[in-house]
């Protein structure tokens, strides 16, 4: 969770950054006589899509390696199920002896898990695909910047709406509330994360270690080959398992982080307005 909220900091950095040359260059705009000197719907995607873009590139390497972490004790587990089916059914056909059998799976159990951390991790997905494995299934998380570039677009069109509602009833105070700031914040979550939780599940059956299961249902050579399997051998709802957990996680996590962006953001423009007080007043 430490490590997600972390990624979602940069993330706003980024996005931070270009809105604000976005903002400027809309206000460019309007002085020279093109639009209102607001950014559009599609300048919000734009400016989403590209700090999206740069986060999922500086940060996929941490996460192949924090998913090869989390699914290493499920990937040993299985490896070892395999391995005492096949000896169950080496018994059957009667080409080892029971006496042998229960040897064997004794031994096996008795086999302790290796200790594995993050070089362990690092190690392994190196000695598979090298560098570039550092950056597997960077393609659908790429495609998934589509994620907070329609959360945002939800979100900054959702926050014009209400300042320009408030604007036209000719009310003196056209700030937005933090209660406000949450609600807005988590309908624009949930609507990205409905439209693109399949391209996460994608993600992560790539970046997890491709040893768990032996069926070649759960081997996966690329992008467009997992696609095709899990549509061939688990369907449409295979694409959405786990997807009420995630909701609950981020749709509160991006909602705070949306209100305390908010309530930063005023913070810092009240005090800003408070020290060029300050200085005219010196000046004067």
């Amino acid at each position: 969770m430490l490590i997600f909220q972390c990624f979602q900091g940069i993330y706003y950095y980024f996005y931070q950054v270009f809105k604000n040359k976005a903002v400027t260059i809309a206000a460019a705009q309007k002085v020279k006589g093109r639009g209102d000197g607001t950014v559009g719907m599609f300048g919000w995607l734009v400016v989403a899509a590209i700090a999206g873009s740069l986060n999922v590139l500086f940060t996929n390497p941490i996460w192949v390696l924090v998913t090869r972490m989390q699914t290493h004790t499920q990937a040993q587990r299985k490896i070892m199920e395999e391995k005492k089916e096949a000896l169950r059914k080496a018994a059957s056909e009667s080409t080892i002896a029971d006496s042998t059998l229960q040897d064997k799976l004794a031994e096996l159990n008795s086999i302790k898990p290796r200790p594995y951390g993050t070089i362990h991790a690092a190690n392994e997905v190196y000695n598979e695909a090298g560098i570039v494995g550092f950056w597997k299934g960077v393609i659908p998380a790429l495609i998934m910047v589509c994620n907070p570039s329609i959360q945002f677009m939800i979100y900054e069109s959702s926050l014009k709406h209400l300042r320009e509602k408030r604007a036209a009833k000719k009310q003196g105070n056209t700030s937005i509330s933090a209660l406000e700031v949450f609600l807005v914040g988590a309908i624009a979550k949930l609507g990205a994360t409905v439209s693109t939780y399949p391209l996460l599940v994608v993600k992560s059956r790539l970046q997890a270690k491709q040893e768990i299961g032996g069926s070649s249902s759960l081997r996966y050579s690329g992008t467009f080959d997992a696609v095709l399997k899990m549509i061939r051998y688990e369907g449409l709802p295979g694409f959405y398992k786990g997807m009420s957990t995630k909701i609950v996680q981020s749709v509160f996590a991006a909602s705070v982080l949306f209100m305390v962006k908010e309530e930063l953001v005023k913070a810092f423009m009240v005090l800003a307005d408070k020290s060029k007080k300050v200085v005219s007043n010196i000046s004067s």
